[in-house]
């Protein structure tokens, strides 16, 4: 009797607590992501982490590893979609970064910042000349995302790379 007892209360608890235990922690989880996902929505500016592996592969922007002071920040509206990113990396990593995405430091034209005055705005990025800025535009066809390249070689073996990627429908 006693043993009878012990089963249907272990039964009880395995059909009823732990379903409930994990009811419990997926509300948990589901809460944190969305308030992560609030935080990302509601910023206003850079911010200073990576994006997700999903971003840099939507817009196309396969950082270096290895990068450092990596910040980013994404827009959208209904004709497009922006992902701003910059970060610093070595001479190879930019290297590896533009033929990535499909150009190459030759096709980096001295001089150019061809970031648009409104999105360097939008991020608060400025493009002074005191800097020894290179640039590129690299435009796809279809429905990929288009990049503008704007990358201080100050320092050519730690170069700052800020790119706009732009996602239109």
């Amino acid at each position: 009797m006693v043993w009878r007892r012990a089963l249907t209360a272990v039964v009880i608890v395995l059909l009823i607590g732990v379903p409930a235990g994990y009811l419990v922690t997926s509300a948990e989880q589901s809460r944190e992501s969305g308030r992560d996902k609030e935080a990302e929505s509601s910023a206003t500016g850079l911010r200073d982490n990576w994006p997700s592996r999903m971003k840099r592969r939507v817009f196309e922007v396969p950082i270096p590893a290895r990068s450092t002071e990596v910040a980013y920040y994404e827009t959208s509206n209904w004709k497009s979609s922006r992902l701003y990113v910059k970060f610093r990396t070595t001479a190879d990593g930019l290297d590896a970064f533009l033929n990535d995405i499909g150009t190459s430091r030759a096709r980096l034209r001295t001089g150019a910042v061809p970031v648009g005055a409104r999105d360097a705005e939008t991020v608060g990025w400025v493009f002074g000349p005191d800097a020894a800025w290179a640039g590129a535009s690299h435009r796809q066809p279809g429905p990929r995302p288009s990049q503008d390249i704007a990358v201080d070689l100050t320092d050519p073996s730690a170069p700052m790379v800020f790119v706009v990627s732009t996602a239109t429908p």
